[in-house]
């Protein structure tokens, strides 16, 4: 299941004229916050189709019957790039566990690249929800590869990948690799280079977050 958050108007798609617009780009700390606000709109979503149980509070007047989250989230995102998306779902799913690992393009000599994971850091996510974030989904292939990782560790019950912006050439792909997940986005573009960058797309998210990288 693919949601585009925004396919209905709201501050979703205002944010995203910020993330893309290289004017406001260079505020590095609002690219950071509208990345980390698309995370808190995508977790509210996501927080609708997750299961609850009925729970007595006792209040200072009384006792109230409430609803909270039968069992919390894991919580995983791709270094560097995606930690505002993953901070962004942190704040609201606060109690969750959390997962790291690095998955990045190693380009080759004629210009090819594959992807390279160095780094995992993960709870048990056996049985559970897991949540993956990465601002940009362009090809699919590292993300694709990310959760796949993620799931030699264990078999989750169910997977929600979350992105700021993602390419159709990488939506169908990840849905071949991976497809019992439920991808969340807040843009979809339709163009992908020959490199692998989306177009129009926004640029290095990692890059406009945290500042260029050295190229190896």
């Amino acid at each position: 299941m693919i949601i585009n958050l925004s396919r209905e108007h709201s501050l979703v798609s205002n944010w995203m004229a910020e993330l893309r617009d290289v004017q406001v780009q260079t505020d590095r700390m609002r690219f950071r916050r509208n990345l980390e606000r698309i995370g808190e709109v995508a977790a509210f979503e996501i927080s609708k189709r997750l299961a609850y149980e009925e729970r007595e509070v006792q209040t200072p007047m009384g006792t109230a019957l409430c609803h909270t989250l039968s069992e919390q989230p894991v919580l995983a995102t791709v270094l560097r790039a995606g930690m505002p998306l993953h901070q962004g779902l942190l704040n609201y799913f606060d109690k969750a566990d959390n997962a790291f690992i690095s998955a990045y393009r190693k380009h080759n000599a004629d210009g090819d690249f594959e992807i390279a994971i160095e780094y995992l850091s993960s709870p048990e996510i056996e049985n559970r929800i897991l949540i993956v974030s990465d601002p940009m989904l362009a090809t699919g292939a590292s993300l694709a590869k990310a959760v796949q990782y993620l799931q030699e560790e264990g078999d989750p019950k169910s997977i929600h990948i979350v992105c700021a912006i993602a390419c159709s050439v990488g939506i169908e792909y990840v849905r071949r690799q991976v497809p019992l997940a439920t991808i969340w986005c807040g843009a979809i573009d339709d163009e992908l280079t020959a490199k692998g960058y989306i177009v129009p797309g926004l640029g290095d998210a990692g890059d406009l977050a945290f500042g260029a990288k050295i190229q190896a």
